[in-house]
C-alpha cells in the first residue's frame, strides 16, 4: 500500500473523530497531507468511523485532485480540503465537523470571542466566522467555494492561519486545521470546547468582555513561537 503511513494517521483521525463526539453517524472527515509527495488523504464519502480501515482512504493530487490511490469516492468536502492545501502552505492537516456547540455559533452567525485564557492557549484571537456564501456560491461549485470564503476571510481579514488554525463557516459548521491530522484534530477538540465554554460566559454574563490583549498575547505566545516556554524542548 503505497502512503502508508499517511493513510493510517489519516484512518486514525477520523476515527477519533467519532470517540471524542465531535460528529455523529458520518458527520465530519479529516485528511492529511505529505506536501513531500504532493498528496493528500481523505475519508471516504459516507463510510462509518469504526468500518474505515486505512486501505478505504483515498490519496489524491493537491495539484489536480487526480485520484493517486484509494478504491472509493473521496468525501463530498475534499473540494474544501483541496482548496485550503493550496491556499495555506503551512497545513498538513484538516478536520471538519458537525459538533454541537461550534456549530450553534456558525448557525448563529458569531464568531466565537475569546473570553480566556484557555482559548488564548490556542487562538491567538476570537474563532473567526465566514461570510455567508451567495445563492450564486451555493448552486455552483458548493465544497470549492466554501473553501474561497475561509481563504477570503483570512486574507481580506489580515488573519494568520498559523495564529488562527481553524475557522466557522457561517450557517454551516467548522473546518480546524494544523502541521498534521492528529494536531487538526487537536485544534477541532480545541474549538469545541471554547465554543461551550463562550456560550456558558454569555449565558452568565451577556456583557461579558474579551480578554485583554495582554493576557491574550501572554498566553498565546508562551506556547507559539520563537519565544515560546511552555513544555519541554524538542
Amino acid at each position: 500500500m503505497k502512503h502508508r503511513e499517511l493513510r493510517e494517521a489519516v484512518c486514525e483521525a477520523n476515527r477519533e473523530i467519532a470517540r471524542t463526539n465531535l460528529a455523529i453517524l458520518t458527520w465530519g472527515n479529516a485528511s492529511g497531507a505529505d506536501r513531500a509527495a504532493g498528496v493528500m488523504a481523505i475519508k471516504p464519502s459516507g463510510i462509518a468511523y469504526d468500518l474505515l480501515r486505512p486501505e478505504d482512504i483515498v490519496v489524491l493530487s493537491i495539484e489536480t485532485g487526480a485520484r493517486v490511490e484509494g478504491p472509493g469516492r473521496p468525501s463530498s468536502d475534499t473540494p474544501t480540503h483541496l482548496h485550503l492545501y493550496r491556499a495555506f502552505p503551512n497545513v498538513g492537516g484538516i478536520v471538519h465537523t458537525h459538533s454541537p456547540y461550534a456549530t450553534a455559533w456558525a448557525q448563529a452567525g458569531l464568531e466565537i470571542p475569546c473570553f480566556g485564557t484557555t482559548h488564548a492557549d490556542t487562538f491567538h484571537g476570537a474563532v473567526p466566522l465566514t461570510r455567508m456564501l451567495t445563492e450564486k456560491e451555493v448552486r455552483g461549485d458548493y465544497e470549492e467555494n466554501t473553501g474561497r470564503v475561509i481563504e477570503e476571510r483570512f486574507r481580506e481579514g489580515g488573519l494568520d492561519p498559523q495564529h488562527l488554525p481553524g475557522v466557522l463557516v457561517a450557517g454551516h459548521a467548522p473546518f480546524a486545521w494544523g502541521a498534521t491530522a492528529e494536531k487538526a484534530l487537536e485544534h477541532a477538540r480545541v474549538i469545541e470546547e471554547v465554543a461551550r465554554m463562550a456560550l456558558l460566559t454569555v449565558t452568565l454574563n451577556p456583557a461579558a468582555n474579551p480578554l485583554p490583549g495582554y493576557v491574550l498575547d501572554k498566553h498565546f505566545l508562551r506556547k507559539h513561537g520563537p519565544g515560546a516556554y511552555y513544555g519541554q524542548p524538542a
